[in-house]
């Protein structure tokens, strides 16, 4: 029964043509970037889309290091600070698209893109939200987005983690082709199957894909689906992290699902994650 699903799934996928009907607005490519990652995006994006780009820079810049920028972010946090950002120069009213880039720091855009939102009105234009992150962040940053600007008609948008930057380029050939901005064909994998509990083999995959990622480990997989992509298989877990240790300041434990690709081949790798 099991294999009948994976290959009505492989059925589903499609191979479609992209008529590029959006090429004809103007597209501005707006990010924040504190390393290169969201940088090297919004420099792939602007390339095919042959766009505007600029830069939000924050006047105090996050320049240390990763624990020195949670330790400045969660001072922040507590206060309600903002950092001050230097004043964008492209006038938004010229244009239809707004390329919308940022690292993902607490689940959600980096604090100068949340400085930026306060300080703009983006009602009417189209809004294509594009991240990078450690596990995931793309839809509840997105979700804040839609929040913050509900004027806008926001796209589910664009996610890729730090580790699989290498990845980033095809991916974004997919995306801007199956959202008409250019054209070509582009793969749209079919549904997942339902899910089903996850078997021994089935759950090891999850742990090979996180196993180097220290956040994750001890999480225990307890059901799967998976779906036939072009380069392999993607799987879809629903997983439980370890126990946290008794600490007011952390969250709960809350379950989560967590995307895993197998290419031909190469060993899995875990694509996001969403709680």
């Amino acid at each position: 029964m099991r294999t009948m699903k994976i290959l009505a799934a492989a059925a589903a996928m499609l191979t479609a043509v992209s008529c590029g009907e959006n090429r004809s607005q103007k597209v501005l490519v707006l990010f924040y970037s504190q390393t290169s990652n969201t940088r090297a995006v919004a420099e792939e994006i602007a390339g095919k889309l042959d766009a505007d780009v600029e830069e939000i820079v924050a006047l105090n810049p996050y320049d240390g290091d990763f624990q020195a920028t949670i330790e400045r972010c969660l001072k922040e946090r507590e206060s309600g600070e903002l950092p001050d950002i230097q004043p964008i120069s492209a006038d938004l009213s010229a244009y239809d698209v707004i390329f919308l880039g940022y690292p993902v720091w607490f689940g959600t855009y980096a604090p100068p893109v949340i400085t930026l939102l306060k300080q703009i009105d983006l009602s009417g234009k189209k809004v294509v939200p594009f991240c990078t992150f450690g596990s995931g962040g793309l839809d509840s940053s997105v979700r804040d987005l839609r929040a913050a600007q509900p004027g806008a008609e926001v796209l589910d948008g664009y996610g890729v983690r730090a580790a699989r930057m290498a990845a980033a380029p095809k991916e974004i050939d997919n995306f801007l082709k199956a959202e008409g901005f250019i054209e070509g064909e582009y793969v749209k994998p079919g549904p997942f199957p339902e899910m089903h509990p996850a078997s021994e083999e089935e759950a090891a995959i999850l742990y090979a894909a996180i196993a180097d990622y220290p956040m994750m480990q001890g999480a225990e997989a307890t059901a799967v689906a998976s779906r036939p992509i072009p380069e392999g298989t993607e799987y879809l877990f629903t997983a439980m992290p370890r126990p946290r240790e008794n600490d007011p300041k952390m969250p709960p434990a809350m379950e989560m699902k967590v995307y895993v690709t197998v290419e031909e081949g190469q060993a899995p790798v875990f694509t996001q994650v969403v709680r």
